[in-house]
C-alpha cells in the first residue's frame, strides 16, 4: 500500500499538477497540499476494499489464516503496481530546497529533511489524540483487546475495524508522499521498508504510539550510524542483518517491547 500510494503520487505531482523545480513557492504548497490529501484518500480507499474482500469473511478465522491473507494481498497490491508502473524506479523533480538549515562539526540538516519533520509531527499528534481522546479511538482500543466484549458494549466492531484500515491507508499514503519528495520510488520498495517498520514497532511495543516513535528513532539512529561511521561499524551491508538481529533480540527477550506492557498470552 505503501509504494503504491507513494507512485500514485508521482502521477498526481507530475501529470495532474505539473510540478517541477519550475514551480513557484506557492504552486508547491498549494500541490503538495493537494497531492497529501488525494493520496491520502486514495490509499484510505484502497485499504478499505482489501479489508472488505479480503478480511472481513475471516473475523472469526485463526490468526495464522489472516496472516497468510495479510501476505498474499501484499503481492498482488505489489504486482498491481508493477503492472501499471512497471520495473523502474520513478522519481518527481526537487520540490523542496536541498539547502542547508545549519552545519555543526560536518554534521548538515537540510531543508528537504526538516520538510518530512514538519509533516510528520502533527500527523503523530493527530493521530495520538484521535487514538487516546476521541469516541472513534476509544473504540478502536477497546475492540482491539477483545471484540466479543466491544460487541456487547455497543461498539460496532466492523465499522470500527473497517475505519481502522481506512485510516491505515490514509497514513501509508502520507508516508508514501513523504518517501517520493526524498527518494526514488519503486514498486517493491515497501518491501523492506514494512519490515524495518514492523521492527521499530516490535522494539518500541505493539499498540503503543510512542513506543513506535522511540523504536523508530532507535532504528534510524543504528542504521545512520552504521552507515555513516567508519570506525567500529560493520558497515551499510550490515545493516538489515543488524536490523533484524535486534527484531529476533526483541522477540525473545523482551517481546512486549521497551514501552509495551506483558499482558497474559490471549488476553
Amino acid at each position: 500500500m505503501f509504494a503504491l500510494s507513494g507512485l500514485f503520487s508521482t502521477t498526481v505531482i507530475l501529470s495532474w499538477f505539473g510540478l517541477s523545480d519550475a514551480s513557484t513557492t506557492l504552486a508547491i504548497v498549494v500541490g503538495l497540499g493537494a497531492t497529501f490529501l488525494i493520496v491520502a484518500a486514495f490509499g484510505g480507499l484502497v485499504n478499505s476494499t482489501i479489508e472488505f474482500v479480503a478480511y472481513r469473511r475471516l473475523r472469526n478465522a485463526p490468526r495464522l489464516a489472516v496472516l497468510i491473507t495479510a501476505v498474499g494481498m501484499s503481492f498482488i497490491v505489489q504486482n498491481i503496481s508493477l503492472a501499471i508502473y512497471g520495473v523502474n524506479a520513478h522519481s518527481i523533480p526537487p520540490l523542496i530546497s536541498t539547502n542547508n538549515i545549519f552545519s555543526i562539526h560536518g554534521v548538515h540538516y537540510s531543508w528537504d529533511a526538516f520538510f518530512v519533520v514538519l509533516v510528520t509531527a502533527p500527523v503523530l499528534v493527530l493521530l495520538s489524540w484521535l487514538v487516546k481522546s476521541t469516541r472513534q479511538g476509544k473504540s478502536m482500543r477497546a475492540t482491539s483487546q477483545d471484540p466479543e466484549a466491544a460487541a456487547i458494549m455497543g461498539i460496532d466492531v466492523n465499522r470500527t475495524i473497517s475505519f481502522t484500515f481506512a485510516l491505515a491507508g490514509a497514513l501509508a499514503g502520507v508516508a508514501g508522499v513523504l518517501y517520493v519528495v526524498e527518494f526514488n520510488m519503486r514498486y517493491d520498495t515497501g518491501f523492506t521498508l514494512g519490515l524495518i517498520a514492523f521492527t521499530a514497532a516490535v522494539l518500541g511495543g505493539i499498540g503503543n504510539l510512542t513506543g513506535a516513535v522511540v523504536g523508530a528513532l532507535i532504528i534510524g539512529l543504528i542504521q545512520a550510524f552504521n552507515e555513516g561511521l567508519s570506525w567500529f561499524a560493520p558497515g551499510s551491508d550490515w545493516t538489515r542483518s543488524l536490523v533484524f538481529a535486534i527484531l529476533i533480540a526483541i522477540l525473545v527477550f523482551r517481546p512486549e517491547g521497551l514501552l509495551g506492557e506483558r499482558t497474559p498470552e490471549g488476553a
